[in-house]
């Protein structure tokens, strides 16, 4: 039987990005994520958001952290693709602690470029706004 473990989140950073370097010359940056999920509510005709919930997220490709580094922010906004990793770890008084977090694979930059940036880090894309199709485009007007 076959088993998947991705993890897809768009979200805003709640700290800026912490970067540790280890003596065999890797490294691991790490910051926490905020996502909201809403809904309409017909009745009360608005918007309702639900409880956000905090992802603890962890980068150990060097390129991803390079563009972290350079690029992310508290409050940015980011598209991550990973998995989950759960690890555990010793408290002083001898407990055991487990530790949820997604692990990056991907990472796009969707939020508009800070303070009038005026690169976006190769390979990335940085989007104001989605791509919009035209309303005129109709079915019959697709190629295939």
């Amino acid at each position: 039987m076959a088993s998947v473990n991705k993890v897809i989140l768009l979200g805003h950073l709640g700290r800026d990005p912490e970067t540790k370097n280890f003596e065999n010359g890797g490294s691991v940056c790490s910051f926490t994520m905020a996502t909201t999920e809403s809904y309409w509510d017909k009745e009360k005709s608005q918007r309702v958001d639900l409880p956000t919930e905090w992802h603890n997220i962890r980068i150990t490709r060097p390129g991803l952290i390079k563009i972290a580094q350079q690029y992310l922010h508290k409050g940015s906004q980011v598209y991550l693709e990973g998995s989950l990793r759960t690890r555990q770890y010793q408290t002083k008084e001898g407990e055991t602690k487990y530790f949820t977090e997604v692990s990056v694979n991907d990472m796009v930059l969707t939020g508009g470029r800070p303070n009038g940036e005026a690169g976006a880090p190769s390979g990335h894309t940085e989007m104001s706004a989605p791509v919009a199709v035209p309303a005129s485009m109709g079915d019959d007007d697709l190629p295939f």
